[in-house]
């Protein structure tokens, strides 16, 4: 028995030997691979860059920022199916190791070993700790000596941390394809499903996904992701995470991609690029794409949706006044037709609800339409008789009678498939040359609802609504006449229309304003004024109160930052913003009260904390953990800034009530509610405006050309911007019953003449309510502002004297 003995002390000995030379190994790789390895303690403090996500007023998604499009989510709220799908996949040891697992090492080397000399590559048994080392800290090589370098790194990540913070990593990191980075962009990305709504077959292809996301890619290679996720089911039941009823079940479903539906998304490119430059300019960019900031935006996606729609149709209407300028192509050989029309390049600006078409066939009366899918329709003359031949200078050729003046066969064109009397005709489109703008907001908290900046935004990233400086023209005129309230005007005094002449300096000659008639009406209300858009009124009003003062209302407003104080500026040369204006508009409506125009009401941060709000006023009793039992709603104070008399603001807004019963903006009156507002137009009509509202909405519309030309004849801010201001306020108001303008205290309404602005008298034919601080009212003297200044007048009654309307004594 004594060899026994001595077998067992060599083997014995042998063992220790070649345990003491392994540990010697172990010891001398973690010495020899474990420096310089990157600081794991990080893992603690890493937050992985999460995308930045906009959201309308509504709640529905407006954008997403994101260099890698991730959704952060905690560990708490992950389900324990989904983890367990991964556990089941990835590492079934998983809370049972120390980083390392040593039995699936083993397994996979047998594994390896059988396939040595093939072109396999070789297995891995990283666990899911080692795969948060490579991930985070390591690169992706195969190579020995970074399995090592995971292995240690796994080690020491499992004592620094629990086994659910590095779940939390992992499920948050991992790459699932699709662009989606993290289990809860994935979840959304294949399934638009949040995480608690996943189920079984849903969860094990999503598990299935990380070792080869193309590779299971269900749209290319169907059977293999079919067959992977099966494989995850089939462990899921092994490891008795569901029951062999649920996994036979699960392994039935067909992988089906549902992608996000478009109804969840609100279409404003103009808004969201504005928020976009926002947030940068707050945070930063790498907050931006990587903060995972939730960004509450003001948005209400049923006006957007109004405000774009309104914009283009009042751009293509101005667009065909004036003319088709042409087919986008022309073939001379149509072989083939279908397939090359499927490859032609569509014109920028082309909107989704066009399509191409190629002209087959034209008789006097219609054109015979082809389209890529190989369908054929018609095009009748009546949908294409706007389309007269656009000449120099917005004029437009002879009336069209015949489909042959305008289109051949083998042209390439836009057509559109509309709606006409219950039937679906095609009528032919282009896209326009002109651009413009639309922004409504709340005129008591400044917040904007609505933002289209131009006719598409894939066009053009540039925003009319905010970044196109340009001669707003007489939408200032309001801002005079409330300057001239301020120094003791009334809506009734009379002011000279008649000819005016100034010396502009040396060497600048002499400037001679004139009314868009070129006409001169004599003594005339300062209401007559506004609502008839009165440019020698408005300027020898502008010169008598003084331009510096006019200057200070403009800034107090938030029209300007800086002005000069010429007097061309009383008839808006002086150049702003759409939204500025229409800011200042608002407040007028709202009784003089400071707003700031705003696009986002609040921002949180990755976890939830507010960081910002635009609606900043101090309020007991409201904040998140209040509990309602009932009790009053908090009132927070109103602490707007007032900068102007609330009288005078709701006089100017009297008299622009009055530009759409009697002025300029009258076409708006047929809606029969309550509205005000003023048309805007400069000199050669290159810029068209009109800004105006109800007592709760503010709407401003512009349309010019961004290389401002002339916009033709007779085309003004009446004619071009009020249709879509119309439109957009028929559709915006028609469910909210008509209310009237908020009067404030300390507004007398007087029954007067209009034409003479004194207290009406018995047999007086044109008499209107006129609103009057008490005090101001009217007498049977009539005042004036002439070339002399303020006088009496005796009377208006017959014909007015020469003498009063011409002149050459000092200014007129």
């Amino acid at each position: 028995m004594k060899w026994l003995w001595y077998s067992f002390l060599t083997l014995f000995s042998l063992g220790m030997l070649g345990l003491i030379l392994a540990v010697g190994v172990a010891v001398y790789s973690i010495s020899y691979y474990g420096r310089d390895l990157p600081d794991y303690t990080v893992l603690k403090d890493y937050e992985p860059p999460v995308v930045t996500r906009l959201y309308a007023g509504d709640g529905k998604l407006l954008a997403e920022y994101a260099e890698e499009k991730r959704i952060f989510v905690p560990i708490e709220v992950v389900p324990d199916l989904l983890k367990n799908a991964f556990i089941a996949a990835e590492d079934k040891n998983f809370y049972h190791h120390n980083g390392v697992d040593y039995i699936a090492i083993s397994r996979a080397a047998i594994t390896n070993l059988r396939n040595m000399g093939g072109d396999r590559r070789p297995e891995g048994a990283s666990t899911i700790t080692q795969q948060v080392a490579k991930n985070f800290l390591l690169t992706g090589e195969v190579k020995i000596e970074r399995k090592i370098r995971e292995a240690i790194l796994a080690f020491r990540i499992e004592r620094a941390m629990s086994k659910d913070q590095i779940l939390e990593l992992y499920l948050n990191e991992i790459y699932f394809g699709m662009r989606s980075h993290g289990v809860q962009a994935a979840a959304l990305n294949y399934f638009n499903k949040s995480l608690d709504e996943l189920e079984v077959h849903e969860v094990a292809y999503l598990a299935a996904l990380p070792k080869a996301p193309n590779n299971y890619n269900p749209l290319r290679h169907y059977d293999a992701a079919f067959t992977r996720r099966n494989w995850v089911i089939s462990r899921m039941q092994a490891d008795g995470f569901i029951t062999k009823e649920q996994e036979e079940e699960a392994k039935t479903k067909p992988i089906i991609i549902k992608h996000r539906d478009n109804e969840e998304f609100v279409e404003a490119g103009y808004f969201a690029e504005e928020v976009r430059r926002e947030i940068a300019k707050l945070y930063g960019t790498d907050t931006l794409y990587g903060g995972g900031l939730v960004v509450r935006t003001s948005l209400d996606p049923f006006l957007q949706k109004i405000a774009e729609k309104e914009l283009r149709n009042g751009l293509i209407e101005y667009d065909r006044r004036h003319g088709y300028r042409g087919v986008l192509d022309h073939w001379d050989n149509l072989v083939n037709w279908d397939q090359k029309l499927a490859t032609f390049t569509p014109p920028e600006g082309m909107i989704d609800r066009w399509r191409l078409a190629v002209v087959l066939n034209t008789t006097p009366d219609k054109a015979q339409i082809g389209f890529a899918d190989k369908t054929k329709d018609e095009l009748q003359l009546k949908y294409i008789s706007w389309a007269r031949k656009a000449l120099a200078k917005q004029k437009v050729g002879s009336p069209i009678t015949s489909v042959k003046q305008v289109l051949k066969t083998g042209d390439i064109i836009m057509v559109e498939h509309v709606d006409v009397d219950n039937s679906k005709v095609y009528g032919l489109r282009q896209v326009p040359d002109i651009n413009g703008a639309i922004i409504a907001l709340d005129p008591h908290t400044g917040r904007v609802l609505a933002m289209q900046g131009g006719w598409k935004q894939g066009t053009s990233e540039f925003n009319r609504a905010t970044q196109a400086m340009r001669q707003p023209g007489s939408a200032f005129k309001p801002f005079v006449y409330l300057s001239a309230l301020d120094k003791g005007f009334t809506p009734a005094t009379l002011v000279l229309d008649a000819p005016f002449v100034i010396d502009q300096g040396a060497g600048r000659g002499l400037w001679r304003p004139s009314n868009y008639t070129k006409e001169f009406y004599g003594p005339t209300p300062i209401r007559v004024g506004i609502e008839k858009s009165r440019n020698l009124m408005t300027v020898r009003l502008a010169d008598f109160v003084g331009m510096p003062y006019i200057v200070e209302t403009a800034k107090r407003f938030g029209i300007v930052d800086s002005m000069p104080p010429h007097l061309a500026n009383a008839l808006g040369s002086s150049e702003t913003t759409l939204l500025r204006l229409t800011a200042a508009y608002g407040q007028l409506v709202n009784g003089g009260k400071k707003i700031t125009p705003a696009l986002i009401d609040r921002i949180q941060d990755r976890r939830g904390k507010t960081i910002f709000v635009h609606d900043d006023r101090p309020c007991d009793g409201c904040g998140d953990l209040i509990e309602w039992s009932g009790q009053d709603t908090p009132k927070p104070p109103d602490n707007r800034m007032q900068i102007a008399d609330p009288r005078h603001a709701y006089q100017v807004v009297s008299m622009m009530e009055g530009v759409v019963q009697r002025g300029t903006g009258i076409r708006i009156k047929s809606l029969g509610r309550p509205l005000a507002g003023k048309t805007g137009t400069t000199n050669e009509s290159r810029d068209t405006w009109f800004i105006g509202f109800s007592p709760d909405l503010v709407v401003g519309v512009f349309i010019g050309f961004d290389e401002p030309k002339p916009l033709g004849y007779k085309e003004t801010g009446s004619s071009v911007s009020v249709p879509v201001f119309k439109d957009f306020m028929e559709q915006a108001l028609a469910d909210t019953p008509p209310t009237p303008f908020r009067i404030p205290p300390g507004i007398r309404q007087v029954l007067i003449n209009a034409e003479t602005g004194t207290r009406a008298k018995p047999g007086d034919h044109h008499v209107l309510w006129e609103s009057f601080i008490p005090g101001t009212e009217p007498t049977d003297q009539i005042y004036i502002l002439d070339g002399k200044g303020i006088s009496i007048m005796p009377s208006l009654s017959g014909e007015i004297d020469a003498d009063a309307t011409s002149g050459t004594g000092g200014l007129y």
